[in-house]
């Protein structure tokens, strides 16, 4: 890591002068394809500036179940983003390291990413930073009379909890905290019952209210009870009998929302207790820009924008089951498939994760990818190395640039091309540096991070065994 001064990484401010790019859209191709004729983005170099006026898409807010999606921290924010508290970009990358510690930490011990002892939708999903990371929320309601609550949406927790009074210990929240005593839907799980003992904290002491607690590595923790409570995912989607968990002490690098909404695979997520109406499918199109839209949906809503999905098989770990397990089998840079052996890949496999920013691959496959992305920019000079970045250059004597195009490719033939969002992360012009990382041992998974995800609809089929890719700009 180089000992440069911490600054304000504007990865996800990129401008919506994008519209001025020449060539930067993203494609999902088959069989490895490009689907574009150039093989490099070729942008002015001014519409990697920041922005700071909301320009959402009118489109999504008219179609039935459509919530927007923006970015926590910026311009279109509901938590107010002059309000929220920054985290330097060295705090920012040192959590997200934390939170890929803490995947990889699972899968060689077989614990959970968090330690707990414990028809169709489209939701607001809006961009920000808790549990220390690049994580996007959504604003679901909850109880009766509703109250609505913005959530980190994480496809790597399963546990859905909230905030609750009384407090014994809350962190600062935008919206009010919950309290269950003005709800006349909520109730407490009781230490006798089935689900108490299939996911809490239940012990030989406890002879009343079920409680949990969950321990995230960046040391962000909630405990409390487990609940029953009615949750809206839109007027029409409404589920009385949720189980989540009702945080009474809660802290860590979660200022602003009101906790996590858990998307992975056990019987406690959002998706197993909603499988009966949504079927356990649902898709996510992260936005680009701070100042543009994205979504979350479930069910026949799910994929219902891309006029054509690639799949590739959704796997599942024996080591972290909830895990979504997908497998990588190459990447391409500027049209040149790298000679990667499959067995880099395979032998550690890879992990699709909202919950993650940078992708982190192992570590020769980062090398050979940084070496062909080097040789592509030869015309440009470098930078200092950042943080996780050690493939920058200072971009601020030109007003077009040329920058090569990534593809991966997975098992199946599915090809995502990634558009400008997830090559490169900025600080101004003078420092653009290539937005992946290595992992320090071959031995540990690659993680597909949001960063890379982005504008692509990513489609979770869990019982058809699949993850769908297709093109998109989250403003349908």
């Amino acid at each position: 890591m180089a000992a440069n001064p911490p600054f304000f990484l504007t990865y996800f401010f990129f401008s919506q002068s994008l519209l001025l790019l020449l060539s930067c859209s993203n494609g999902v191709a088959a069989n490895g394809g490009v689907t574009e004729q150039s093989h490099h983005h070729v942008i002015g170099v001014n519409s990697l500036l920041p922005t700071t006026v909301c320009s959402s898409s009118s489109k999504g807010a008219k179609r039935p179940g459509l919530l927007q999606v923006v970015h926590r921290s910026g311009p279109c924010s509901p938590l107010g983003h002059e309000k929220t508290t920054d985290l330097s970009s060295e705090q920012f990358f040192i959590q997200d390291q934390e939170r890929v510690d803490s995947i990889h930490s699972a899968l060689s011990t077989g614990d959970a990413l968090q330690d707990s002892k414990v028809s169709s939708s489209r939701l607001p999903a809006k961009s920000g930073r808790s549990l220390g990371t690049g994580n996007f929320v959504v604003t679901v309601g909850f109880g009766t009379p509703k109250q609505h609550l913005t959530l980190v949406f994480d496809t790597g927790s399963d546990l859905t909890w909230i905030q609750c009074l009384p407090c014994s210990h809350c962190y600062q929240q935008s919206e009010p905290i919950f309290n269950p005593s003005k709800s006349s839907s909520y109730s407490n799980l009781r230490c006798s019952s089935t689900r108490c003992s299939k996911q809490s904290s239940k012990s030989s002491n406890c002879t009343s209210l079920c409680k949990y607690i969950i321990q995230y590595a960046d040391n962000s923790y909630s405990s409390g009870l487990l609940a029953r409570e009615k949750l809206a995912l839109t007027r029409s989607d409404v589920f009385p009998n949720f189980i989540f968990g009702c945080g009474q002490d809660n802290g860590g690098n979660l200022d602003a929302t009101a906790g996590i909404l858990g998307l992975g695979r056990s019987k406690v997520s959002l998706v197993s207790q909603t499988a009966a109406k949504f079927g356990r499918i649902f898709s996510y199109c992260l936005p680009p820009t701070s100042s543009s839209t994205g979504y979350l949906a479930f069910g026949d809503q799910a994929g219902a924008s891309s006029s054509s999905l690639l799949y590739t098989p959704l796997l599942t770990d024996s080591r972290r089951p909830s895990f979504y397990f997908i497998k990588l089998v190459g990447i391409s840079v500027g049209g040149r498939r790298l000679t990667i052996p499959s067995t880099v890949f395979t032998s550690s496999g890879t992990i699709i994760d909202t919950g993650t920013v940078i992708t982190r691959l192992q570590p020769s496959a980062y090398a050979a990818l940084r070496s062909a992305f080097r040789q592509a920019m030869l015309n440009y000079p470098s930078a200092s190395a950042v943080f996780l970045f050690d493939t920058c250059y200072d971009l601020s004597g030109f007003n077009i640039v040329a920058i090569p195009k990534i593809m991966l490719h997975f098992e199946g033939g599915a090809g995502i091309d990634l558009g400008l969002p997830g090559i490169i992360v900025t600080d101004g012009l003078s420092r653009v540096c290539l937005a992946f990382a290595g992992n320090d041992d071959p031995g540990k998974a690659a993680i597909i991070g949001n960063k890379q995800q982005q504008t692509l609809e990513v489609v979770y089929d869990v019982p058809g065994g699949r993850l769908g890719f297709g093109s998109g700009d989250c403003s349908t």
